[in-house]
């Protein structure tokens, strides 16, 4: 698909997208979700965003992310999106999401455009994540927070979104058989939650949604 085509596309199937409440969440794969969650029992979903940062290249769009810092409690190493939890002073998903990025990786607002939404995506952590998509402009320099971001790499978009790249495997969590996900490139495995949202993406795209 070449690149005006697959931009044209994204703008087309986000156009009409809005953050959705926390408690509405929307998982790939996933069968009953609400007996998992009631299982979890979780108290509170706590609000988070994510960026997943469109960069506009001449050669094509390709999707940048982080590794997280081997130290961190909650998923360390781990392939992420630049993110974190709502803070009050978040004008809402995307705010805060553009917030984290900037603050992990030095990525400018003003060389972001945000084009839409996705499904909220529940972490086992207890996070109800919202996707925040978003063209970047390069010309940019990333300053990454080493207390958080080991490396931040990018991905031709075309191989993200090409099914014969995406793998499905299973686990077992509090007696549940739960699908996940996983992308490998090269020496990364991307999986779990990033890679559960990057199938919502490809589903919002090709299957109007559909997971």
């Amino acid at each position: 698909m070449i690149k005006t085509d697959i931009k044209r596309l994204i703008r087309r199937q986000l156009a009409e997208t809005t953050p959705g409440p926390s408690e509405r969440i929307s998982m790939p794969g996933f069968g009953d979700l609400p007996s998992l969650l009631r299982r979890i029992r979780l108290r509170r979903l706590i609000p988070a965003a994510v960026l997943v940062p469109l960069i506009d290249r001449p050669e094509g769009l390709s999707v940048l992310f982080t590794r997280r810092a081997e130290h961190l409690k909650h998923h360390p190493g781990q392939i992420s999106f630049p993110g974190g939890r709502l803070e009050i002073a978040d004008q809402g998903p995307a705010a805060a999401a553009l917030r984290e990025s900037h603050e992990e990786i030095g990525l400018p607002v003003s060389h972001v455009e945000i084009v839409g939404y996705l499904d909220n995506y529940l972490t086992i952590t207890g996070y109800s994540v919202t996707p925040v998509v978003g063209f970047v402009r390069p010309g940019f320099e990333l300053v990454l927070d080493t207390t958080e971001v080991a490396e931040a790499f990018e991905v031709p978009l075309d191989y993200i979104l090409d099914h014969a790249n995406l793998v499905q495997r299973q686990t077992r969590f509090m007696g549940f058989r739960v699908p996940y996900y996983e992308i490998p490139y090269r020496h990364y495995n991307i999986w779990g939650a990033t890679a559960g949202m990057i199938v919502s993406f490809r589903s919002r795209l090709f299957d109007g949604g559909a997971t």
